[in-house]
């Protein structure tokens, strides 16, 4: 179930966002205007959801949630894009990198 939203997750959505994967929960977060797309199987399904809700592509970023360790990555295949000087996978700018890890903390405030 992919659920998007700018107000933090409650518990029930949480527990239904670990339906895909259940130790994990892949997120894509509009960094520009707070909004996060979170439980798809593949990043790109949450990217089309926020771009469709007329978010920006160089705004959005992928990562996800270690629910066993309560870990924050930042890995995602439309993380890479050159032209926004990200040529991996991984988030590359730092202030990039940390204002992903602070929605994140709020968007999952319930389990972080």
């Amino acid at each position: 179930m992919i659920i998007t939203k700018s107000q933090p997750f409650t518990k029930e959505e949480i527990e239904k966002l670990k339906g895909e994967f259940e130790v994990y929960i892949k997120t894509v977060i509009d960094i520009e205007n707070k909004i996060c797309s979170a439980g798809m199987n593949r990043h790109f399904e949450g990217e089309q959801i926020l771009i469709e809700q007329n978010s920006k592509q160089k705004y959005l970023w992928g990562g996800g949630i270690d629910l066993e360790t309560s870990g924050i990555d930042f890995n995602s295949f439309i993380n890479i894009r050159p032209s926004d000087n990200n040529t991996k996978n991984e988030i590359q700018s730092e202030e990039i990198k940390s204002k992903y890890k602070e929605l994140t903390e709020y968007f999952f405030k319930e389990i972080l």
